[in-house]
């Protein structure tokens, strides 16, 4: 068949904050086959590329815009580059938090003759959906137009929430697969190979209501002191990521999602950078660097 001799494409949604480079970590970890990665960042910083990069993989970032609305011809270049330079066995688009997947079907199916989009993965925080159950439109296309949903973070959940954001997920999209993963970590055989038809949406530019900044500096921060920061940032932020300098000389990436947040150690760099997701989050903006500067030692 035709469609045998396209190289395939995963495409792993999901809202801000929900797992996805978890999930493409555990995958190039495990995955048993020639990956190749783009990365759509959603901020001027690019943290999640700077997290895979540091696991010596090949891979190229889309940063700085949304890839399904003012992205999208960069998107087909960098996809027509891998194909020449990289020759992968199968190439993963993790999206920025606030795309919607049904354009960037779209596009691959329209102007990539060369590939065929395998499946659209989508991540879903479970803890988030019983926390903000309101879902705006790009929420709701995530899940809608998944071929497999994944339910992650089931580890901070009761079973009576999990069977909740469950109900959910099927009136949302009664015809997905649907499975459940702490920090991503799902079977890679299960993302591979469902060869899904997808048809082709059209696309009008939507108004993406999250607001972000990013700040960078080469001071050292008090670690405990910057965990209590980050336990009181403003209810506009709902999503902070980046990295931290702390006086114990070592370099932490922390993640904060909807009241959550957690660090882990990583390789020491020679700043500090942060990056602040929300709605309405630029007008706290000085109001976060002030708080950010009282904890420098």
């Amino acid at each position: 068949m035709e469609s045998e001799k396209k190289i395939p494409i995963t495409l792993i949604t999901g809202y801000l904050g929900s797992g996805k480079t978890s999930l493409l970590l555990h995958l190039i970890d495990k995955a048993n086959r020639k990956l190749a990665i783009l990365v759509n960042e959603f901020g001027e910083l690019g943290i999640d590329g700077e997290i895979i990069q540091g696991k010596n993989i090949q891979m190229k970032e889309l940063a700085g815009g949304c890839v399904c609305c003012s992205m999208t011809g960069e998107l087909e270049l960098a996809i027509k580059e891998i194909l020449e330079k990289v020759k992968p066995e199968w190439i993963v688009i993790e999206t920025t938090g606030v795309a919607e997947p049904g354009a960037i079907a779209g596009d691959i199916e329209e102007n990539l003759p060369e590939i065929r989009l395998d499946a659209i993965v989508t991540m879903v925080d479970s803890a988030a959906m019983i926390k903000f159950p309101h879902l705006g439109h790009t929420g709701r296309e995530q899940i809608e137009l998944a071929d497999i949903i994944i339910m992650n973070k089931i580890d901070i959940v009761s079973i009576k929430e999990l069977q909740h954001v469950e109900k959910r997920l099927r009136e949302l999209n009664p015809d997905s697969i649907i499975a459940k993963a702490i920090r991503g970590k799902i079977p890679p055989q299960f993302m591979f190979g469902l060869n899904k038809v997808h048809k082709v949406v059209k696309h009008d530019t939507h108004e993406i209501e999250e607001e972000h900044f990013s700040h960078e500096t080469e001071k050292i921060f008090q670690k405990d002191k910057f965990i209590k920061f980050l336990s009181f940032l403003p209810k506009e932020v709902y999503r902070a990521k980046g990295f931290v300098r702390c006086k114990d000389n070592k370099t932490y990436l922390f993640s904060f999602v909807a009241g959550r947040h957690d660090m882990e150690e990583f390789e020491n760099k020679d700043k500090s950078e942060f990056v602040f997701i929300g709605k309405d989050v630029l007008g706290q903006k000085e109001k976060i660097l002030k708080k950010l500067e009282k904890i420098i030692i």
